[in-house]
């Protein structure tokens, strides 16, 4: 029998070891196994496939040893694994990689084991004495340690003296990071289970009152607790030290254990009444289950604030009414802090929350509940996809239209939102995309009848939609009594809402004080070393950073190019809109939502319990906010500069000003409808600001549709972008017009390239890219996949391309 087995590596594809015969009977896909790569490096891959076809190329080699005694991935899952590596031009480990929390992927490290007698009677050089001697009082140690003893430069002679003198064994073996928690529990000796020994012993601790106040405490809890005392719990409960226990136990009274404890505690039962839903939201929810029925994609078109949450709620459970899991998908972890609150109250212990903000240990406890059926619906961003589900009845991707769900590095560089379509097909799932702005793909797969579409056109109770005013951002430089960023009528609505204790939600797209900084004497502006852009000034740190490699520098008041002291700043960010509506508000408390502020493991769930408990009356953040943050208390919202949304190079630019626009509108008056949104802008005139104060989908998707057409883009076609880096232009360039030249052969596609990336250089590597546009058609894309593969390869085997990156990224966002 053999074995296809997937190894954390970028290699092509699966490699083929030999199963031993004695485990024949125990091996199934989806376990992990211990094999030999080259000539004696240790991995721990996952059974794909078994099978008996001998490969005739290579001499195999065999399983070295079976890790698991069940499989830790399913069957389900490895067809969803094949189905991104292929999809999505990936190798099977970069998907391996992916999926598996990091502690399930164990790691191999040689060791070194002491072999020597117990005393060191050799002669031996001053490195390799240290080393010996930390062997024979650790008894083993890893190669790294080693090497922290001896020095880098002396590691190797030392090693050699070791091995001569047969002084060490080496290890090869793999070793799992994960480890689970260990709590001590205290239990009363079994001597005094009944009640006349229990009477005796108060009587014999009398003149012990420490001891005595362990005892009553223990009772207490014991009680309280079902049998199960915790020795942290006692402690503190007796207002005692650990020594005291201690002189218990020696006396036989009480004995401590140590075991294995959750480090995620289930959450208590679930309380909330019944959905009751509107008869909107009803008329909403029978048509989205008449679809669900007929094995439709189901696009709920929700306005915001119109309560698709409860229409969630209601299907999640049904789903698990029947025995099967619910996946809800949101493209933040923002998100789930808020929602994950609503959701416990339905759930209780049935939910499980999964994302990068929790500990490897914690990832790996969160993915065996999910594969024994303990979380019953699990929510999470685009990872969450990649668990052991059982059973999936039902998928829900909320915020469908987010461009968070798109992976960018590294691979596999999936979309979740047409992986978990995918997944829906494959297991048989009913799968549901919600959103107030769908994609334009979305709705063009509505219109044209692949998908259904349940509209949900009022907000919940019926509560207004919020006033869109345009405000002339002109003002800004016209008023010389005026605030720097914040126009008049904004202000003013600000000021109104203060003084009826409502919030307040600043937006700017641009995070740091300022972004870009100029000599306004000869145009220099001070740029990051490593990357071609220009460094944002932060004030917190007050040194200029760069937003894509971290490098910082001291800032700047005399411009090295000409020596002028007018260097000046030009734009604007998050900070500097904070210090703004401070200076102007001196008496709000003002916070700030983005990526430098939102750091810290607790810091979103620190902020959103602050909003919800009203102790910040203005919050200025990044699209974080725009992002399904549901608070009543939110009156205004002022969006400080739109050009910024309307200017980018993209041919979804308006799609993304427009999805934008609108959700950090639907933030405003979501209790009451008295919401209003201000939009700052120098061009008023632009399309998509009339469309976004309309709330008019119909007309931007008619207007967008028709582009889209014109020019062959999704959702017409389908782009592959190929990304080109090295430390070398020249050597970059060359590789991208191989490429380039290549594609020219093939017929019936649009290649658009070769040429530098937007921003052509990052942490030193050179960028360029082509992009492809294929009919869609299966066929032909596939080939073009395959095309690329080869041409890749070919690439690479050139003298001096070895080290050129060339990247795929299918459906690019």
């Amino acid at each position: 029998m053999f074995a296809d087995v997937i190894l954390p590596l970028s290699l092509p594809g699966a490699l083929t070891y030999g199963v031993p015969t004695d485990m024949h009977d125990t091996l199934k896909p989806g376990m992990r196994v211990e094999v030999t790569l080259g000539r004696n490096k240790q991995y721990a891959g996952i059974v794909e496939r078994l099978h008996y076809e001998k490969p005739d190329s290579w001499q195999v080699k065999p399983i070295r040893a079976v890790l698991d005694a069940q499989p830790i991935v399913t069957e389900q899952q490895l067809a969803f694994w094949r189905w991104i590596a292929q999809y999505y031009m990936a190798a099977p480990g970069e998907v391996m990689q992916a999926a598996l929390p990091a502690h399930l992927k164990m790691a191999g490290e040689t060791r070194l084991e002491w072999a020597g007698d117990d005393t060191i009677e050799y002669e031996w050089s001053d490195t390799a004495l240290r080393a010996a001697v930390a062997l024979k009082i650790r008894k083993e140690i890893t190669i790294g340690e080693l090497r922290t003893i001896t020095g880098a430069h002396a590691f190797a002679a030392a090693l050699n003296e070791l091995l001569e003198k047969d002084a060490v064994i080496i290890n090869e073996a793999l070793e799992t990071d994960y480890r689970p928690r260990r709590e001590k529990v205290v239990k009363l000796a079994a001597a005094y289970s009944e009640e006349p020994q229990l009477m005796a012993l108060f009587d014999q601790l009398m003149r012990a009152p420490k001891q005595l106040q362990l005892l009553m405490a223990y009772i207490e809890l014991n009680q309280k607790n079902h049998g199960m005392v915790k020795q942290a719990d006692l402690l503190e409960r007796a207002s005692a030290s650990a020594a005291q226990l201690k002189a218990l136990t020696e006396k036989g009274i009480m004995v401590v254990q140590e075991r294995n404890t959750d480090r995620l505690p289930p959450a208590g039962p679930a309380e909330a009444p019944p959905v009751a839903l509107t008869p909107a939201q009803q008329t909403a929810y029978d048509a989205m289950t008449a679809a669900l029925d007929a094995g439709k994609v189901t696009v709920l078109h929700g306005v915001t604030g119109s309560g698709k949450t409860l229409l969630y709620i209601k299907k999640i459970q049904e789903c698990i009414a029947t025995g099967a899991q619910a996946i809800l998908l949101l493209p933040e972890i923002a998100l789930t802090t808020q929602l994950v609150r609503r959701l416990q109250a339905h759930f209780g212990g049935d939910l499980g929350v999964y994302h990068s903000h929790f500990s490897n240990n914690e990832r790996v406890e969160i993915w065996e509940k999910v594969q024994r059926g303990t979380y019953r619906v699990v929510v999470g961003p685009r990872s969450a996809l990649w668990l052991p589900y059982q059973q999936t009845g039902l998928i829900i991707v909320d915020e469908e239209h987010d461009s968070s769900y798109k992976q960018k590095d590294p691979a596999p560089r999936f979309h979740a939102r047409d992986a978990a379509i995918y997944m829906a097909s494959m297991t048989g799932a009913q799968i549901v995309l919600g959103s107030a702005t769908p994609s334009v793909e979305t709705l063009y797969h509505a219109h044209t009848g692949r998908y259904a579409i349940v509209p949900l056109r009022e907000r919940y109770m019926g509560v207004a939609l919020p006033t869109i005013q345009l405000c002339d951002a002109r003002k800004l430089i016209a008023s010389a009594d005026g605030p720097a960023l914040i126009t008049p009528e904004l202000q003013a609505e600000i000021k109104k809402a203060l003084q009826h204790q409502r919030q307040v939600i600043l937006f700017q797209n641009r995070r740091g004080y300022v972004p870009f900084m100029m000599c306004t004497s000869c145009g220099w502006t001070p740029r990051c070393r490593n990357c071609d852009v220009t460094l944002t000034y932060h004030k917190s740190t007050d040194k200029l950073h760069c937003h894509y490699c971290g490098f910082r520098n001291a800032v700047m008041h005399v411009c090295p190019a000409c020596g002028s002291e007018h260097i000046t700043g030009k734009t604007f960010g998050t900070q500097k809109i904070e210090e703004e509506a401070q200076r102007i508000f001196p008496d709000a408390r003002v916070a700030r939502m983005d990526a430098d502020s939102m750091k810290g493991r607790h810091a979103i769930t620190d902020l959103m319990d602050k909003l919800e408990k009203r102790k910040i009356d203005i919050l200025a953040g990044t699209q974080m906010v725009v992002k399904g943050l549901d608070f009543g208390g939110v009156s205004v919202v002022g969006v400080i500069n739109a050009d910024n949304l309307l200017s980018f190079p993209d041919f979804r630019v308006n799609e993304r000003a427009f999805q934008l626009l609108e959700q950090v509108s639907g933030r405003a008056g979501r209790a009451d409808g008295q919401g209003i949104v201000l939009i700052q802008v120098f061009k008023a005139d632009h399309p998509v600001l009339k469309w976004v104060q309309d709330h008019d989908i119909a007309s931007f998707y008619r207007h967008e549709i028709k582009h889209r057409e014109q020019y062959f883009y999704p959702p017409f076609s389908r782009l592959i972008r190929i990304i080109f880096r090295h430390a070398d232009e020249e050597k970059t360039a060359q590789a991208a017009q191989l490429m380039a030249d290549a594609l020219q052969t093939i017929q019936g596609i649009g290649v658009q390239g070769p040429g530098a990336a937007i921003v052509p250089r990052v942490r030193n590597q050179y960028i360029y890219e082509i992009w492809i546009k294929c009919p869609r058609i299966s066929a032909i894309t596939d080939s073009v996949k395959t095309f690329l593969k080869e041409q890749r390869r070919h690439i690479g085997s050139q003298r001096g391309n070895a080290n050129v990156q060339i990247v795929f990224d299918v459906d690019p966002v």
